[in-house]
């Protein structure tokens, strides 16, 4: 069972992200703050819950989260100042969104980048621990399964609506046959070396 707080006296964001092992399409992180006594019997981890609970779940956090945002980095930035820094940003972002400030950040990993002088507590497998942070793996997660799904319409030959731009067997022979597209994240392997000739699409 999920723990609902780290910090019983103040108030928490939970952080993650998503897409951060993806070739292709940017990262998207969330930051949510629930109320202490938040429950819902489906939260987990979101690579732990099927599709269809986690976009039941969705509109369940957002309607009884104390406050929540989300945010997206695109695949440029994350070649120009890698995936880490990237994934960092977007929680950036989704934090100075929200709108009540925290008093102390989860964070879904084992490192982070400190957001002004607010405090950050890691924890490696995080959304498998807290409630808050396993309720941003769900947004963070929806949120770029419907961004991939829209990328898919103007790039099918990748197949993004199933595999969401992860590294899938399908879509490296896509990228082998027709080349990465403009979305692809050039400073990932897409495949090997003696395979891959970069070209825009």
């Amino acid at each position: 069972m999920l723990q609902c707080f780290f910090h019983d006296e103040l108030i928490e964001a939970g952080c993650d992200e998503a897409g951060r092992g993806c070739l292709a399409g940017p990262v998207f992180a969330a930051a949510v703050i629930l109320p202490k006594n938040f429950y819902h019997p489906l939260l987990n981890d979101s690579k732990q819950v099927i599709e269809e609970h986690r976009y039941q779940l969705r509109p369940y956090i957002e309607t009884n989260a104390i406050s929540f945002a989300v945010a997206s980095v695109t695949h440029l930035e994350i070649d120009r100042i890698n995936i880490l820094r990237a994934s960092f940003k977007g929680m950036h972002i989704a934090i100075r969104k929200l709108k009540i400030k925290p008093q102390l950040l989860l964070i879904d990993g084992h490192c982070f980048t400190p957001y002004k002088k607010i405090r950050h507590h890691c924890v490696i497998q995080g959304d498998a621990i807290y409630a808050s942070i396993a309720a941003a793996s769900i947004l963070a997660k929806t949120y770029r399964d419907d961004y991939m799904r829209k990328l898919h319409l103007k790039f099918p030959r990748y197949n993004w609506a199933q595999n969401k731009g992860y590294g899938t067997e399908e879509h490296r022979k896509a990228i082998e046959l027709h080349g990465p597209c403009t979305y692809h994240r050039k400073s990932f392997r897409l495949l090997p070396e003696e395979q891959l000739q970069i070209f825009e699409v």
